[in-house]
């Protein structure tokens, strides 16, 4: 039988087979690596999600968090939690930021001893929105009133702060400045820079510091993700834009004080966001898109040497659809939490156990 292909049809079916083909491979690499792939919700008063969160409170609560809506930028969107306690399933979704007819962007949840963090942005878009954060002193159970942050600052942008071994907090940030995604002919002028927000009184007041940037990008990097390294150094990797194409990493030897200029790693980029968490035994893991274009894949890559140099990507998941924004985090029984937005409607949990790690 001869088969007549309409153009475009063996390249839909290539593509097919690629994505059976990595699903497979992909299972049988993570097999005792991933210990469940589970979504946080099935149903959602929301249609679209983005951009989650995780942390864990000292009663081993799970929290997650992500801005949904009708779609990302639209002004319905608001923050939405669940929680996931000890022997139980997700909660359902619960609303955490009025709309005020404006969306609500990137939440950012961080646990402070007995006190739970959650920062999140309100605005037009990420160029006018302002910084804002709730907290709570019981797992959750119930939420202080919204506070929101002086012009000039923003909270953690999109990954979670950390704190230094003198104690001191840092919180990722960054500006975007002079660009419209939906115009952007309008606005030539384009400024993207990562910044470092520091405080040494436990959240009470902040300053910022930077800009950290790559000599002649000035339209270049956002959304930093720090760790600190057992010499007391601090680093950063950055999300950077197709112009760079690389994961940007700067570093400071004063506690966050002053950075480095930005360097371009050779860990490949697609303008997506990356997170990292420092383990109990010193690795490092990076969950983020290792890919030049676009975010059908998510990838898991694990350090021992402090950054320097990372293992072969791991694939979590690809396939069909964007799977992006990840965050990382480690439990108290030395699990891994994996968040990442799957195909802009649901978002993904994954535990993992981080001493199975594939070779």
């Amino acid at each position: 039988m001869r088969i007549y292909a309409l153009p475009g049809l063996l390249t839909v079916l290539g593509l097919l087979y690629v994505d059976v083909r990595t699903v497979a491979q992909t299972a049988e690499r993570t097999a005792d690596f991933i210990r469940q792939r589970e979504f946080i919700y099935t149903k959602a008063p929301f249609d679209s999600a983005h951009a989650s969160t995780i942390v864990e409170t000292p009663s081993q609560t799970l929290m997650a968090a992500w801005f949904g809506g009708t779609a990302e930028g639209r002004p319905d969107v608001r923050i939405w939690l669940s929680c996931k306690r000890p022997g139980q399933y997700w909660s359902p979704p619960v609303p955490m930021s009025d709309t005020m007819n404006m969306p609500a962007w990137n939440p950012v949840l961080f646990q402070d001893g007995t006190r739970t963090w959650l920062f999140f942005k309100v605005g037009p878009s990420p160029r006018e929105w302002v910084g804002a954060y709730r907290t709570s002193e019981d797992d959750g159970t119930t939420w202080n009133p919204v506070t929101y942050l002086p012009a000039g600052l923003s909270g953690p942008v999109r990954t979670k702060p950390i704190r230094l071994s003198n104690g001191t907090w840092l919180a990722g940030t960054s500006v975007e400045a002079g660009y419209r995604f939906d115009v952007p002919a309008v606005a030539p002028y384009k400024s993207w820079a990562g910044w470092v927000e520091r405080s040494t009184d436990q959240g009470v007041t902040w300053t910022r510091h930077g800009p950290i940037t790559v000599a002649g990008e000035p339209f270049g990097v956002i959304q930093p993700t720090l760790w600190e390294t057992s010499s007391g150094e601090v680093r950063i990797l950055m999300r950077s834009t197709d112009r760079i194409g690389r994961l940007v990493a700067s570093s400071s030897g004063d506690e966050g004080l002053t950075w480095k200029a930005g360097n371009p790693t050779q860990i490949p980029n697609p303008n997506a966001g990356i997170d990292v968490v420092r383990l109990q035994d010193g690795r490092l893991v990076l969950i983020y898109n290792h890919l030049s274009h676009g975010r059908d894949t998510i990838h898991l890559a694990i350090s021992t040497d402090e950054g320097d140099t990372w293992s072969d990507p791991l694939v979590l998941e690809g396939g069909q659809g964007e799977l992006s924004y990840p965050a990382v985090i480690q439990s108290a029984d030395g699990l891994l939490h994996i968040t990442y937005t799957w195909r802009r409607t649901h978002i993904r949990h994954l535990v993992a156990d981080p001493f199975k790690f594939p070779d």
